[in-house]
């Protein structure tokens, strides 16, 4: 059976519809209109609320699976996005089978800056560092530049957390000649309910660790609900970390979260011990998400090897993560300038000094 196809139509002239990210609209090309994900939602026809209904099977037959063969990187993309190379090693990719309905993501953070905008925000960023090569900050590199969004989990949780600790109250004294010091031992116990939202863990395996650890965090208040215009002219990381293989590092955060939380509440001792906290999950909600970042990155060829440098900008708020490569020449320009007016300097002092 051939899976439904999913179509975006503007209400006023029926023409295609694509997510502009600097309007944080939906906008046709034909008519010039913009509409928002809510204005959408109310014109929507039966064919649309079917669409909703088979979702999983909708995102599978609109979107495409794209492999590099030279560095293993999965993308996916909606079927008009054009791919011909790989935004990480710059080698063609080729288009490999469809990826099932498991992997719709139900949330997503829109990208905010459109390319020209990221391009822009790149060179100004390159341009800052004087020893870069020279072609790192050239626009046929910088237009280069992939929006790509990357797997999450978010989970939210309500739970009882428990802290069982030891304090002590240290009093000193003098009478007389004597110096008097007394210590009072206290066994503690401090409980709370805590909510725990929006804890975010990368559903991607730690290639992109760094990079991703350098461009967090994303606002709460930017999620919405997944919806496939959204995807139209970006990448997706394909996801390879589902959520039971992070439960553990979940709760070891809430662990460490709750203890922080419940030892801010003890006070009035000199000394207190870290003690035992138990958090009891009373119920939690994962959701699986897309976030939005920039990324170009720059192949380094070196004497004996080549190294691939990243750059990746927050697609929502902007923030910056850069490895840098750093060109040889232009440092060693510099080091023959101060040796040469190192040398001159010497030169002169010995001149006087005859």
């Amino acid at each position: 059976m051939a899976g439904s196809t999913i179509t975006y139509k503007c209400p006023n002239c029926d023409a295609g519809l694509l997510f502009n990210a600097e309007k944080q609209r939906f906008s046709c090309e034909f008519c010039l209109s913009d509409f928002t994900a809510e204005e959408l939602l109310e014109t929507a026809s039966a064919e649309r609320a079917k669409r909703i209904e088979e979702d999983n099977a909708g995102f599978a037959s609109e979107v495409s699976e794209y492999h590099c063969q030279s560095c293993g990187a999965e993308i996916i993309a909606d079927k008009t996005t054009v791919a011909d190379f790989c935004y990480y090693c710059h080698n063609p990719i080729v288009l490999a089978d469809k990826v099932t309905g498991a992997m719709r993501p139900t949330k997503i953070i829109p990208f905010k800056f459109d390319k020209n905008e990221a391009k822009d925000i790149f060179l100004r960023y390159a341009r800052k560092h004087k020893f870069v090569p020279k072609d790192y900050f050239s626009d046929a590199h910088a237009d280069k530049i992939t929006g790509i969004y990357y797997p999450f989990w978010v989970t939210d949780a309500d739970t009882d957390a428990t802290l069982d600790t030891k304090a002590r109250r240290v009093r000193t004294w003098r009478s007389g000649n004597y110096r008097y010091t007394e210590t009072s031992h206290y066994s503690l116990t401090r409980n709370g309910k805590i909510h725990f939202e929006d804890i975010t863990s990368v559903a991607i395996s730690d290639e992109d660790q760094k990079m991703l650890e350098g461009i967090l965090p994303y606002p709460t208040d930017a999620y919405i609900n997944f919806d496939m215009p959204y995807l139209h002219g970006y990448f997706a990381k394909k996801r390879n970390i589902e959520r039971e293989d992070l439960t553990a590092t979940v709760r070891s955060r809430m662990d460490g979260y709750a203890s922080t939380l419940l030892h801010g509440t003890i006070h009035g001792y000199t000394t207190v011990d870290s003690g035992d906290t138990i958090v009891r999950i009373d119920n939690s909600h994962w959701e699986y998400s897309l976030m939005p970042i920039w990324i170009l990155t720059y192949r380094h060829e070196g004497r004996k090897k080549t190294k691939t440098y990243t750059y990746a900008m927050n697609g929502n708020t902007g923030k910056i993560y850069g490895e840098l490569p750093i060109s040889i020449p232009k440092l060693s320009l510099l080091f023959t300038g101060i040796a040469t007016a190192l040398t001159a300097t010497f030169s002169l002092i010995g001149g006087f000094l005859l």
